[in-house]
């Protein structure tokens, strides 16, 4: 990659335009046709820097339920176990990792389902020898920008989603009101957009609407915080960025959103509900949070160093 390849990464990590014709705006502003943006950027894409650009929604305000989980399988059987989990399109995240819990995963059910008995279904199948259902209680940090023009981490950008330093900081896990027509929008900007100058023209046609009105309800979802943002997804290592790591801390109730809120260069951290062998504040220091949520959204998996 090149400086201007740094530079449209930069922009289209953290607000790929809504307008008419994005790529000819983000062309503007690194002084290239709108001919040449499309060209890096499929080229990106085709190295797999960049895996997708859509909108990243809020599953919790959507109205799914959601859990970290941890098994225990046996290490023969992790690769077959895993690819029966990641069959589920509510699995974001998967995992093997270190220690007694060697695969820990992410999923998200709709409403109608019951999550526990989702996560049961999915441990007898893979013949799980133990497991453990880890609900967040409390967001401090999700959020991954990393600033390409200076090679450093940038996630210190994005803060808390449940709001522990906002007025409705209690509703975060609360489902916010939500149309047919609505959910019909979001189904289209969750796809990858098209490289082409017009690329949110035909979801509007779809949707039988004013392109303006595309990007109307687009501000809604986001001002209710439905929608997170509108950005590319970047894979961190085939950025550069090589190291990463999850930490699970044991801190006193007391004290869990003092030490949650202290940690400028973490781009995930929970309070989780404690089991009996897991510590109860998790500093999750993972690259990969914005995989896309699934149901409405699409999930993506992934294997740790």
């Amino acid at each position: 990659m090149d400086l201007v390849d740094r530079k449209i990464l930069n922009i289209i990590q953290t607000r790929f335009p809504l307008v008419e014709m994005p790529f000819a705006e983000i062309g503007d502003e690194v002084e290239l046709p709108e001919e040449e943006v499309i060209e890096r950027i499929g080229e990106l894409k085709g190295k797999n820097v960049v895996r997708q650009i859509s909108a990243i929604f809020d599953t919790r305000r959507l109205g799914y339920k959601t859990t970290l989980v941890a098994m225990r399988l046996p290490a023969d059987e992790l690769d077959a176990a895993a690819q029966i989990i990641n069959v589920h399109p509510g699995v974001s995240h998967n995992y093997a990792r270190n220690g007694h819990f060697n695969l820990w995963f992410t999923v998200a059910v709709p409403p109608y389902e019951d999550l526990a008995e989702t996560v049961e279904d999915m441990a007898s199948r893979t013949g799980a020898e133990s497991y453990r259902l880890m609900p967040t209680i409390k967001f401090f940090k999700i959020g991954v920008n990393f600033d390409m023009v200076k090679e450093e981490g940038a996630a210190k950008k994005y803060y808390s989603p449940d709001g522990y330093d906002r007025a409705d900081g209690q509703n975060w896990n609360k489902a916010m009101p939500i149309t047919d027509f609505e959910i019909e929008v979001i189904r289209e900007l969750q796809e990858d957009v098209e490289l082409t100058p017009r690329p949110f023209s035909p979801m509007a046609e779809r949707l039988g609407i004013p392109l303006q009105e595309l990007f109307d309800i687009a501000d809604s979802l986001q001002e209710r915080s439905l929608m997170r943002r509108f950005s590319a997804v970047l894979h961190h290592r085939r950025a550069g960025f090589r190291s990463n790591a999850m930490a699970v801390w044991k801190v006193p109730s007391e004290r869990a959103i003092e030490v949650g809120q202290h940690y400028g260069a973490v781009t995930l951290g929970y309070a989780l509900l404690r089991a009996p062998d897991i510590p109860r504040l998790a500093i999750h220091a993972l690259h990969d949070d914005s995989c896309h949520i699934p149901g409405y959204l699409r999930g993506c998996g992934g294997r740790t160093l």
